[in-house]
């Protein structure tokens, strides 16, 4: 909140933010409230960037521009990793069991 004066000598005061002319008076405090106003920018921006990160394709606040599908990418090479690894360790044990049973009943 600015206050411009616009005639000091009878105390006339303009606020800008709502532009009304009043009269100055000695018995009230005016308190800027722009230090709060940018702190509320900037927890705005940060609840905004925390909703971000719960989407794969939101940019985030910290990091370099194109980098908005990074963590969709990373989700599903890894996810096709494990899902290999964990294929492949199956077969495997789905193979042993096999010959094993085979063994069993001598068909080796």
């Amino acid at each position: 909140m600015s206050i411009v004066r616009i005639a000091p000598e009878v105390h006339l005061v303009m606020d800008l933010d709502t532009a009304t002319v009043a009269e100055e008076r000695a018995d009230s405090v005016l308190y800027s409230m722009e230090p709060v106003f940018e702190r509320m920018d900037k927890l705005d921006g940060i609840a905004d960037d925390l909703l971000n990160s719960l989407s794969p394709s939101k940019p985030l606040l910290n990091s370099w521009p194109g980098r908005e599908n990074t963590s969709y990418m990373a989700g599903v090479y890894g996810n096709s990793f494990y899902g290999v690894v964990v294929g492949l360790a199956f077969s495997g044990l789905l193979a042993l069991i096999i010959f094993i049973q085979r063994l069993i009943e001598g068909g080796m």
